[in-house]
């Protein structure tokens, strides 16, 4: 399975996001707490330049208070400080708007130094899709403006908008690599909803979901999170079965033999958090 996604509406945000951050100050970049590594644009440094950047985690309801902590602790290690969040219910958006703020006061201190007029800070909310820019803006805005949605590509056109009389922020497309490379990565966006449904099959994803989760049932065990997710949902132990095996086993189990159906309600059980909080991704060691 080769995964690759690239729409048109993507590649017109991303010539035109390019132009408007000349005049952006601050970058929000806004990653999924699941998967934080695979949902970092690897042309983003490029980008920002020197530009102020706050790191975004977002969904953070999808992932422990353990994971949580590991994350913080990693990311810290590499000098720099991530913001969770949960913009569905406003979680951690006061911090996030106090870090935009600030990098707002530091911009416009060399204004004046330079004789110039303070003006509002310009912030840029960049990310992949559907890993909650928008309703990140609406949260930061106090009442919804943007069009929001758990799904990829509602977005399809770059928008300014006043949060306050200190902050302007543009609201963008998601963006992703015209090339996935790492197609590790590509199957994790997959999983996850954060690229569009077209590029994949479904059947396969959901197979390499339940060895994902197998793959991480030693951490599991160590209390990071929820031990056996797919054992408690479904009643059926996937320790004996390879990912394809797994999920023909529980169609024929639970719904009369339909892989696709089967895929579909694994893929969005686990998108929705039934299976628990669960993250696809830890620190590297």
């Amino acid at each position: 399975m080769t995964i690759q996604w690239y729409p048109g509406h993507i590649a017109k945000a991303e010539r035109e996001l390019k132009e408007q951050l000349k005049r952006v100050d601050v970058v929000l970049e806004v990653r999924d707490a699941r998967i934080p590594l695979s949902t970092h644009h690897p042309q983003l440094p490029q980008w920002v330049g020197s530009k102020a950047r706050v790191l975004v985690i977002n969904r953070l309801d999808m992932i422990t208070p353990a994971v949580r902590q590991l994350w913080t602790s990693w990311f810290q290690q590499q000098g720099e400080t991530p913001y969770f969040t949960n913009a569905q219910q406003g979680k951690g958006i006061r911090e996030v708007t106090q870090a935009a703020q600030e990098a707002g006061v530091q911009m416009n201190q060399r204004r004046r130094d330079r004789g110039m007029q303070p003006r509002p800070v310009r912030a840029v909310a960049i990310g992949f899709p559907n890993v909650g820019k928008s309703a990140l803006i609406n949260r930061l805005l106090g009442r919804r403006v943007v069009e929001s949605a758990r799904r990829p590509g509602v977005t399809r056109q770059l928008r300014w908008v006043r949060i306050s009389d200190q902050i302007e922020l543009l609201d963008s497309p998601g963006v992703i690599p015209g090339i996935l490379k790492d197609q590790q990565k590509a199957i994790k966006l997959a999983i996850c909803d954060d690229i569009g449904e077209a590029s994949y099959d479904n059947q396969q994803v959901a197979a390499t979901l339940v060895e994902l989760l197998q793959d991480l049932e030693d951490v599991a065990q160590r209390g990071v999170f929820a031990a056996s997710p797919l054992k408690t949902r479904y009643e059926l132990d996937p320790t004996s079965f390879s990912g394809e095996g797994y999920l023909r086993a529980l169609a024929d189990y639970r719904h009369q033999g339909d892989i696709e159906r089967t895929a579909r309600q694994l893929l969005n059980d686990f998108r929705k958090g039934l299976l628990g909080a669960i993250p696809l991704e830890l620190p590297p060691t």
